[in-house]
């Protein structure tokens, strides 16, 4: 597909309108550069009931709350927004395109994310905001010492996450969602982490309620799935930049990928999922793209 020349032309397209995405179009609109953000609105930032881990937010803050800051923010800018997801990405003599859409931009930046695999239980958004599914220990195990935890997914992810969690409170149970093999068993055996089987997890007024194939039922303060996530790096990867093992997009010290113009930032690449390393990602991938926007058009 070769761009519509009458199509609008941008400076930046940013694909993904979380953490990443909203600061560096902020920065690159401080920049004076035309931007254009596209949006699905599915943020793995929006699970956030309340994080204090985040910089500058000692009380805490949600992360819809943060995300609708961080916008107001870009928009102060002349930023704009475009709801919508982009299903494929076209690069024709150095100009960008996004399919469906009818725009053009010099520079793309793909802060797409990732989507966590989370158990399929009934009031799974109701859990979430209650902070009783619990995605990011990293996040907020802080807010969990001493209490009752169970971590649910497949052997390996399962039992390095309970010991992640154990310094914060020796209250952790595994609930494997498939057969533990005997080096898992053996893992949590050298852990004292009990292990079982899940057969239904309900929402109680004090916690998760787990009835366990058996029979037995248990209630936890809170669950971490630990099933894998889903890394929305495909529309780059079929435009050619370098994915690792895991799907992560692969960039330089500067966030750029193998795609000349085209840079990653936030958790589609390969490093610590956290609020503060998506602002950081965001701050060199903008002030390079302002760089190489100055360079001269062939």
């Amino acid at each position: 597909m070769v761009a519509n020349s009458k199509a609008k032309l941008y400076d930046c397209l940013i694909v993904g309108g979380g953490p990443a995405g909203l600061l560096a179009a902020t920065y690159l609109g401080r920049f004076r550069r035309k931007v254009l953000v596209i949006d699905s609105g599915q943020s793995r930032a929006k699970l956030i009931p309340l994080t204090r881990n985040c910089p500058g937010f000692p009380d805490g803050i949600s992360g819809p709350a943060l995300l609708g800051r961080l916008r107001r923010q870009a928009s102060r800018y002349n930023v704009r927004f475009l709801e919508g997801y982009v299903t494929q990405l076209f690069c024709s003599r150095g100009t960008f395109s996004a399919k469906p859409t009818n725009v053009r931009a010099r520079a793309i930046l793909i802060a797409t994310g990732v989507v966590d695999v989370l158990p399929d239980i009934p009031e799974l958004d109701m859990l979430i905001t209650r902070g009783r599914i619990r995605i990011c220990p990293v996040c907020d195990a802080f807010e969990t010492i001493d209490r009752s935890l169970a971590v649910i997914g497949p052997s390996a992810n399962a039992v390095a996450k309970a010991e992640f969690l154990q310094p914060y409170t020796r209250k952790i149970s595994i609930l494997a969602t498939g057969t533990l093999d005997n080096e898992g068993r053996a893992a949590a055996a050298g852990l004292d982490i009990a292990v079982a089987n899940p057969a239904s997890i309900r929402a109680t007024d004090d916690g998760v309620s787990v009835r366990l194939i058996g029979g037995e039922r248990r209630v936890f303060d809170a669950i971490y799935p630990a099933m894998g996530a889903t890394i929305n790096s495909r529309v780059a990867a079929d435009l050619g930049a370098e994915c690792d093992e895991l799907g992560n997009l692969v960039t330089d010290a500067r966030q750029r990928t193998a795609v000349p113009g085209m840079y990653a930032a936030g958790d589609v690449v390969n490093e610590l999922n956290q609020l503060s390393v998506a602002f950081g990602h965001a701050a060199i991938a903008a002030s390079d793209i302002h760089r190489y926007l100055d360079r001269p058009v062939l």
